[in-house]
């Protein structure tokens, strides 16, 4: 018996050629029998069918004189197709996603030879090939061999009857036309219909619909009874583990079971019971006391391998059970949350997933520098390169068939590709202990009824992974509470209301003692919030050059075309920092809510790198290619984001002299028990002053939620506005977190001699032609402009049109204008109040100073602001399209506002330097 490190089952194969290459040589008995592979990766002649000729014209039955081709890769890769036309402009046709450089949809014939070795006669001869989209057909000499349809897994097709030895002539037809339109929901918002389909299987919106074979294209030769399909199935409560394979000829004596470690140690050697049942042959042993779980911490891997008459079967497997233990979700007995992000194959370079394990270690260690430990693939599959890094680093993941549709179970057809590729997803993908949850697709709508008969088949088969019927659904009751089948919930809302912030932030004021309980402990399955976030950011157009693959940004390009027109490109910069702080705060307020649910089992974010597609969706901290925009670090983002969390609870973001401050401490905890913990807390002002600080000793933080550790108290007592951070922090560790509030002196209502403050325009008008300061604030009612709003835009402006389309707002901080007005140069809780009952006023045409600048959306692009400077005629303004003057008793931040803005108009630093004419200032009035 050969005994060797964990490798991939196809080194494994080369590994052992090696060996019988040199048992051959030297005359040794090896007691393996021998199995080979060809790889066909390079060249290959391809031609384009777009009149589908091919077969008429028997394009299979001799060599063609076709353009060369390497494989694995693309049509894109390779520069075929149809050139786009597409130039950069704000229409939909660009903004719908990146841009194409070459484009074919249909069938392409792909052409090599092959020679087949004397010592592969009477073997298993099977073609793979890894990655296609929708449709292979292969033939040999002329002879169709085969057809396979799967856009999730690999295309394997049997060539044993065809490929004798000797050389033969191979031609795959790759079809990547749309072959079940109703897996997909189309955007018809988007005019060219190639880029109408939305599911990541098949779309241009982020993976493109390219044309090619990816991965491995490998023929393999093997004895006709040698065992194949080696399943694992651990059963932790019965210390059992048990296997499943296939053999055309069940063998039942000379079969040997070996575990083996990382290391190549071995840990069991031995005779399994074994039984025939249902086309498999089923073993079991108990597990062996070394056996280590696998989780996110200890990302312990085992092979398993099976001997059957000289024939050997094997396979990685990390020993784990995922359950849902009376709603709540646990692995290996524990309690774990999914600190998730979704992947929807954005690969901007390529149009394609990565097939190599190297990539994905790449991507899942930048998901883990900012503390996330699970991704969900969005209505697609990724390679088994992704799981293989997962289940390495430890990395929790949630597959999903091709599958976005409003239409379930409106034709068979399209429910048996489903079921088939259900069927295959599990046996390639089921060995790894990363894959722990599956969905059957995207916000599904149609038959449920379908959908609850899949899962429970497929729970039926196999046991080793959780399943929903859907990720979401707009179609009720299905998507506010669980269906019958549904392992796992995954909403935005249940049956009493939102659990995610994107339907509160902008209608609620500032609360963070708030959490989803009250709309989630009735839900008795493990509960997820779905595609939490969504906050757009301005595009990020320094990342134009990085696009030196199959995709050129048209959208950015347009974008940069229309700052540089209106002589704003200088903004760019200010306005992608300015809009991503805003969108980094309400993720951390997101996340921080769900950490507090108690009832919560983990959240999806949409997400931390940005979308590309779907009318440039830009909602991400990080770049498509997951790189920093700079807008916050993955050490900050980790403060809220970790196995262990520090939170606290306190009722609103501003306070006045007199109250007091207090936060509850709590904490949530998913990496270990941790008793007589010391929690050190303090609240400083911007200056690094310590106001107040303490410790909470003694403290247990058990597995889940800690709540109630202890409290911080403290009275404001100041002269000055200040911004103040609390801090809390696990003494001895890294896991620390804070929150800005900020406090306000009593109200000073004394009015500065030289400036008139009014809600009237003609009252204004007179008071300027006089020579006088005048600070106008009008009814917001009374304004031409964009209706205030607090959180930016949601998704995209193009893909979601009828919204305000606002991106939060940018400052100087250091202006005068602020100086009894602490802030950044960004939004920040204290604005909500503010920006809610204000203005966006379009200043493109006016000669004004803006104090504070609202970013607008990429689409318009226009010059807006809340509060503007100018002269008119003898006097100087400050124009305030924030509402300063009703309910100041009840509004302590807008009375703050206008004390700052007083105090700097009665000032001699208020000195506008542009002109606007009495007829300007009108026109603003609606």
């Amino acid at each position: 018996m050969i005994n060797r490190p964990l490798i991939s089952d196809k080194a494994f194969k080369y590994f052992i050629t090696g060996v019988l290459l040199v048992a051959s040589l030297t005359g040794c008995e090896t007691g393996i029998k021998e199995e080979l592979n060809i790889s066909l990766s390079g060249e290959w002649k391809v031609k384009l069918d777009p009149l589908d000729e091919g077969k008429s014209s028997q394009w299979q039955a001799s060599a063609f004189n076709g353009t060369t081709i390497r494989l694995p890769g693309t049509l894109d890769d390779a520069g075929m197709g149809e050139a786009s036309t597409l130039e950069p402009a704000l229409n939909n046709y660009v903004l719908s996603n990146l841009t194409r450089k070459h484009q074919y949809i249909g069938k392409a014939w792909y052409q090599r030879e092959v020679e087949i070795p004397e010592s592969w006669q009477g073997k298993h001869i099977e073609l793979e090939l890894e990655r296609v989209l929708w449709q292979s057909k292969v033939f040999v000499d002329g002879t169709l061999a085969g057809t396979a349809e799967s856009l999730i897994s690999s295309h394997d097709h049997d060539l044993s009857k065809l490929l004798t030895p000797g050389k033969h002539l191979l031609t795959v037809v790759i079809d990547n036309s749309n072959r079940y339109p109703l897996i997909n929901v189309t955007g018809d918002r988007y005019p060219d219909p190639v880029n109408q389909e939305m599911a990541h299987a098949y779309t241009n919106h982020t993976q493109i619909k390219w044309n090619g074979i990816l991965g491995d294209i490998l023929l393999s030769a093997s004895d006709k009874n040698s065992p194949q399909n080696l399943q694992v199935y651990p059963n932790r409560k019965e210390s059992k583990l048990m296997f499943t394979y296939v053999q055309e000829v069940p063998e039942t004596e000379e079969v040997s079971l070996e575990l083996l470690d990382l290391q190549g140690n071995r840990i069991f050697s031995g005779k399994p019971s074994l039984e025939v049942k249902g086309g498999k042959i089923h073993a079991e042993v108990p597990v062996p006391g070394e056996l280590v779980y696998w989780d996110e911490f200890r990302p312990q891997l085992y092979e398993a391998r099976i001997v059957s008459g000289g024939d050997i079967a094997s396979t990685t497997f990390g020993f784990k059970e995922i359950e849902n233990d009376q709603g709540i979700l646990k692995l290996n007995g524990r309690r774990i949350f999914l600190r998730g992000n979704l992947e929807c194959a954005i690969f901007p370079l390529t149009g394609y997933p990565p097939m190599q394990k190297e990539e994905w270690l790449t991507l899942i260690t930048q998901a883990k520098n900012y503390g996330l430990n699970h991704l969900r693939f969005h209505s697609w599959c990724p390679p088994k390169a992704a799981f293989e890094a997962a289940d390495e680093v430890g990395f929790y993941l949630q597959v999903e068939l091709p599958h976005w549709s409003l239409k379930v179970g409106q034709e068979d057809k399209t429910t048996d590709f489903l079921y088939r590729e259900a069927d295959k997803l599990l046996n390639d993908y089921g060995n790894h202990p990363s894959f722990i949850l599956m969905s059957l697709g995207n916000e599904l709508q149609g038959d449920i009824g379908i959908l609850n008969e899949m899962v429970s088949e497929l729970k039926a088969k196999d046991d080793r992974h959780l399943y929903t019927t859907t990720s979401f659904s707009f179609q009720q009751p299905t998507g506010t509470v669980p269906e019958q089948q549904d392992d796992f919930f995954i909403t935005q809302w249940t049956d009493k209301g939102w659990i995610r912030g994107q339907g509160i932030f902008n209608s609620q004021s500032p609360r963070f003692d708030k959490d989803y309980s009250a709309n989630s402990d009735h839900i008795d399955v493990p509960l997820i919030s779905h595609e939490i976030g969504q906050y757009s950011v301005y595009p990020d157009l320094s990342e134009i050059p990085k696009y030196t693959g199959v995709l050129t940004p048209l959208n950015f390009i347009a974008v940069k075309q229309d700052l540089e027109r209106k002589g704003m490109i200088d903004l760019a910069g200010d306005f992608t920092e300015a809009s991503g702080k805003l969108a980094a705060m309400l993720y951390k307020e997101e996340i921080e809510r769900a950490f507090k649910t108690p009832g919560f089992d983990g959240f999806q974010l949409l997400q931390l790198q940005d979308f590309p597609g779907q009318g440039t969706a830009l909602v991400g901290l990080l770049n498509a290619f997951w790189e920093s925009k700079g807008i916050i670090s993955a050490e900050e983002f980790r403060k809220f984001n970790s196995p262990i969390v520090m939170l606290t609870r306190f009722n609103k973001a501003v306070y006045e002299n007199g109250e007091t401050f207090k936060a509850v401490v709590e904490g949530v905890n998913f990496l270990e028990d941790k008793k007589d913990q010391v929690i050190d807390w303090s609240i400083k002002n911007e200056q690094g002053n310590v106001l107040a600080s303490g410790m909470l000793e003694k403290v247990h933080l058990s597995i889940g939620n800690n709540m109630g550790l202890g409290t911080i108290e403290l009275t404001v007592n100041i002269e000055k506005a200040e911004r103040w951070t609390v801090r809390v922090a696990l003494r001895g560790t890294e896991y620390a977190n804070h929150w800005p509030v900020w406090v306000y002196p009593e109200s000073n209502d004394a009015m500065p001699d030289n400036v008139v403050v009014t809600g009237s325009f003609e009252t204004a008008l007179t008071a300027l032609q006089s020579g006088k300061n005048v600070l106008l604030s009008p009814d917001t009612e009374q304004i031409k402009g964009i209706q205030g709003r607090f959180v930016p835009v949601f998704w995209s402006p193009v893909h979601f049109p009828d919204q305000p389309g606002t991106m939060g707002l940018l400052m100087d901080e250091t202006h005068k204008a602020f100086n009894d007005f602490p802030t950044r140069s960004h939004t920040e809780w204290q604005w909500w109040d503010l920006c809610i009952k204000s203005r966006s006023v379009i200043i493109d045409s006016l000669n004004v100073q803006p104090i504070v600048r609202v970013v607008d959306n990429f689409v318009t692009n226009h010059q807006l602001a809340n509060v503007f400077e100018a002269r008119v005629g003898k006097g100087k303004l400050l124009f305030s399209a924030i509402d300063l003057r009703s309910d100041l008793d009840k509004r302590p931040v807008a009375r703050q506002l206008r004390h700052s803005l007083l105090n700097y108009m009665a000032s001699e630093s208020f000195e506008p330097e542009k002109d606007l004419t009495p007829d300007e200032l009108i026109a603003i009035k609606q």
